[in-house]
């Protein structure tokens, strides 16, 4: 579970302020924290099938998100793959 100061740390790494929340380098960065929070989780839980779907619905957001910042600016795409450490 992300706290409320791990999650105002993520904004304000990410955003271009402190209240940033809705830009999709922000979403992109909140919802990488978030899926290797439940990755973690399923490596003991193997059989929660219910948390693996939430899992699968955040990756397809991420990966939406994604596209938006590479067709709307390359370079800010390629510079936040390095940053969260994502492949591709």
């Amino acid at each position: 579970m992300m706290t409320k100061e791990a999650k105002a740390e993520i904004v304000a790494k990410y955003g271009k302020s402190a209240q940033d929340t809705g830009s999709p380098r922000v979403q992109v960065a909140l919802l990488t924290t978030r899926i290797s929070e439940l990755t973690e989780h399923l490596k003991s839980n193997q059989k929660d099938f219910h948390s693996r779907r939430g899992l699968y619905k955040m990756i397809g957001q991420r990966r939406s998100l994604l596209n938006y910042i590479k067709k709307n600016d390359i370079e800010e795409y390629r510079s936040l793959i390095a940053e969260l450490d994502l492949r591709k």
